[in-house]
């Protein structure tokens, strides 16, 4: 699994010109799943998420988690994130799951969090041509490779 973590003022998605989802301060999240991707990415994937210290302490150091700070969460599905693009100049998606793996995969990502957080996480839809807002806070943004743990 691939991420990218931002930490966010704000963010929303609109699906057809509908906001379908939106958060004040916390994390947006964009997701990609890949065809080696099991369970155990994502469990490590959300437990990291949630206890990664990327939030202002009082003294303005970056020591508390989502945890401390009670924010809020938007997970975005991006299959993208997988693309290779060593040969040509056309990405290619072949490393990226197909929606019958990625789906419920990425649903399981959201309930593990909504599991440590104890609360719902927003989410876009998946598959959808999305437009997506956000005003990065930092400007602090984070990509995370379950299978390249650094």
């Amino acid at each position: 699994m691939r991420a990218v973590i931002q930490r966010v003022t704000e963010a929303s998605v609109a699906v057809n010109g509908e906001r379908v989802s939106q958060i004040g301060s916390g994390l947006m999240i964009l997701l990609g799943v890949g065809t080696s991707d099991t369970m155990e990415d994502v469990q490590w994937l959300s437990r990291k998420t949630v206890q990664l210290r990327i939030f202002n302490d009082d003294e303005g150091r970056m020591n508390r988690s989502l945890l401390d700070v009670q924010g809020e969460v938007l997970v975005v599905s991006q299959f993208t994130l997988h693309a290779a693009t060593k040969k040509g100049n056309r990405p290619s998606y072949i490393k990226a799951a197909k929606p019958e793996q990625a789906v419920p995969l990425y649903e399981a990502f959201v309930q593990q969090l909504e599991n440590h957080l104890g609360r719902p996480v927003l989410t876009g839809i998946f598959g959808a041509d999305m437009k997506v807002k956000l005003l990065n806070e930092g400007p602090i943004t984070l990509i995370i490779d379950t299978k390249n743990k650094e």
